[in-house]
């Protein structure tokens, strides 16, 4: 039996992809859920580079494959379907043979919703946490593929792979797009203001940097009123760059269900 022991707390959530899922788990434990999903996940505007990526990697182009995010290789396989089906078994062979390293355990998981592993994990999802990973590894004339985050290059990856004598091949088969007009955020920012919302939970750092394109400081100024939480190390970095601390976080395992046990825990121990 799920307690309630968010009963009375108003909580914003800015997630869109899985949105009443996380609404879910929280009106479960009693919150009043205010959805506000600030962005919204879009196939890349044109496939022609994503396809190019996906033939030359399907042809033997890569020895490691790095997976930032699961969406990544989700929206890899979803190109393929729309635009050329014929390069998914040849795909699929190709992503079997290669290294396959992981920033988090949401790549994970899409590799073993095809049956595979993660061959090398960050201990900590983060592109540091990667880097760490890579660091005694021989990478010197290797044809490394790497799935970005969105369209954000990653310069700091791709620049630590290139300085080891790596040959980098990048792709970005997802970008980000404005969910919510900017009156619907400054609306936001006004109630977090007002102190009408008790937490707002932020899953991904493109949420957090939408609410400071449209406020900077007054979005500041409203978190700093607002127990904030992060569902993980690079929400929580994210945030740390606008002068924002998150509050509650999983300690390790970054999930939906895990964040929401941190939340009501935190709002719990206020209580007390």
């Amino acid at each position: 039996m799920t307690s309630a022991s968010l009963t009375g707390r108003t909580i914003a959530v800015p997630e869109t992809r899985e949105l009443d899922v996380f609404a879910a788990l929280l009106e479960r434990r009693g919150a009043t859920v205010l959805r506000c999903p600030l962005v919204a996940i879009r196939d890349a505007a044109d496939p022609a580079p994503v396809l190019e990526f996906l033939r030359r990697f399907a042809a033997g182009g890569c020895d490691d494959l790095i997976l930032l995010t699961g969406e990544g290789l989700r929206r890899l396989l979803s190109c393929i379907e729309r635009h050329e089906p014929a390069l998914r078994a040849p795909f699929l062979e190709a992503l079997g043979k290669v290294r396959r390293i992981t920033r988090g355990p949401k790549p994970t998981r899409a590799l073993r919703e095809l049956g595979l592993a993660s061959d090398l994990a960050a201990t900590v999802p983060t592109t540091a946490g990667v880097i760490a990973a890579l660091t005694p590894l021989e990478l010197a004339g290797r044809h490394v593929g790497v799935q970005l985050y969105g369209r954000d290059p990653n310069l700091p990856l791709t620049d630590f792979l290139s300085a080891r004598g790596a040959q980098v091949l990048t792709v970005a088969p997802y970008e980000y797009a404005s969910a919510a007009d900017d009156e619907a955020v400054r609306t936001l920012i006004a109630r977090l203001r007002r102190n009408e919302i008790d937490a707002i939970a932020f899953t991904s750092s493109p949420q957090v940097e939408r609410l400071f394109a449209v406020g900077a400081e007054q979005a500041r100024t409203a978190l700093e009123r607002t127990h904030v939480a992060a569902v993980g190390p690079v929400v929580a970095a994210s945030l740390a760059r606008h002068g924002v601390q998150a509050r509650s976080m999983p300690a390790d395992s970054f999930f939906l269900k895990p964040l929401t046990s941190a939340l009501e825990a935190a709002l719990d121990s206020q209580a007390s």
